[in-house]
């Protein structure tokens, strides 16, 4: 099958915008200069400050809320967690959000924007922000907030918001106040998210099958205020608590409780009771990729090399074994399913089993209701691929 133009791009360094990252770089670079403006107590708590409250944000505003509708807003509360959000300096939240949502749909594929299993950590985690194809934002996957004008002239003005917070960090703590309270409190918020898409799909549990690398991870969840139970969230993405069991601390989701009390948060969305207890059925996506990752971790060539070594020894059952071969590519070309139920009714012994793929789909996943769907189709995968690479005999 051919390459798609956006996953070969996914993996084109051309594709980075390196003077894009100047401004990147600077805030880092920056943060040096606490060498000459010194680091005081009240800077130090500065720092902390907008480091919490715009965390909040980022998790609460970018993520559970304009990426996945989580909870309800009035519209003047909708206005005040975008400002804060994007005091982050992470872009808009229309941006933000659109691009997370086509993270969703094609989660750890080759059309993931920030997949580590494509394009390694560095990609994953802040090199994807910078290449050509990622600079736009589609309006037509955020279209539910892109109608506020409010958010339109806030996604025009990116910027505003942490020039304005930077502002007040120098007003209130002077150069310190700036350097070390906004800048380094900045940096922090950068690569604490960052982690969630590099490290939480690299380092970790997994508690549900969700067709994706993504795991629960406690250590990113207490710097990212509960987004490193990462694999809950993917198990189910409207949910506003991500934190599912008592002892996963979720701040932000606590937050939005209290806020909740006070009238300002409504409708907060939690996980049902079956996705709590690992009973939900999947969907056909989710067994389609595990299933998919099931049948890819058997080496197809090394089985076909084996199967063609023990078809002569088929001859007392099939004398013919170009008509053996010929009737296996009829079918294959006919339709895949044949060729492969052919195939598993010889008996090969260089085949996988039924079996050998449950244990092999056992070790790799994590349990569910689904996983006999799952085995069913990773072994047939495996047999089509097979199929796929005999040769007729000469």
């Amino acid at each position: 099958m051919a390459e798609s133009t956006s996953a070969a791009a996914a993996r084109d360094p051309g594709d980075i915008v390196y003077p894009g990252a100047i401004p990147f770089a600077l805030v880092h670079l920056v943060c040096f200069a606490a060498i000459w403006t010194g680091i005081d107590l009240r800077a130090l708590i500065i720092c902390a400050v907008l480091y919490a409250v715009r965390m909040f944000a980022v998790t609460a505003g970018y993520h559970r809320y304009f990426s996945h509708r989580a909870f309800r807003l009035g519209r003047v509360a909708q206005f005040v967690l975008a400002f804060l959000a994007q005091a982050s300096a992470q872009k808009s939240v229309l941006w933000w959000a659109g691009h997370h949502r086509h993270h969703h749909r094609y989660s750890d594929t080759p059309e993931d924007l920030h997949a580590p299993r494509h394009g390694g950590f560095w990609r994953a985690h802040l090199g994807w922000v910078f290449m050509r194809r990622n600079g736009p934002t589609d309006l037509v996957k955020i279209q539910d907030f892109a109608r506020y004008p409010e958010l339109m002239w806030l996604h025009r003005l990116e910027l505003a918001p942490a020039i304005l917070t930077g502002g007040a960090a120098f007003l209130v703590g002077g150069w310190s106040g700036l350097v070390v309270g906004f800048f380094w409190s900045t940096v922090l918020l950068y690569h604490a998210t960052f982690c969630i898409n590099s490290l939480a799909h690299v380092q970790g549990r997994k508690r549900y099958v969700t067709g994706d690398d993504s795991r629960n991870n406690w250590a990113l969840a207490l710097v990212t205020f509960g987004e490193g139970w990462h694999n809950n969230h993917h198990a189910y993405q409207s949910s506003a608590r991500q934190g599912f069991r008592w002892w996963e601390i979720d701040l932000s989701f606590y937050a939005l409780k209290a806020l909740s009390w006070i009238g300002i948060v409504h409708d907060i969305r939690n996980p049902p009771v079956a996705v709590l207890r690992n009973e939900q059925r999947l969907t056909g996506k989710v067994i389609e990729r595990s299933a998919s990752d099931v049948a890819a971790s058997f080496q197809i060539e090394r089985i076909v090399a084996r199967v063609r070594a023990a078809l002569p020894d088929m001859r007392p059952r099939w004398p013919d074994l170009h008509a053996l071969h010929a009737e296996l590519y009829e079918a294959l070309h006919l339709a895949h399913h044949p060729a492969a139920d052919l195939l598993a009714h010889l008996n090969i012994p260089a085949l996988p089993t039924h079996q050998d793929i449950r244990q092999r789909a056992a070790a790799m996943l994590a349990k569910s209701p689904s996983l006999d769907d799952i085995v069913e189709q990773a072994h047939r995968l495996v047999l089509e691929r097979v199929c796929a690479r005999l040769e007729p005999a000469s």
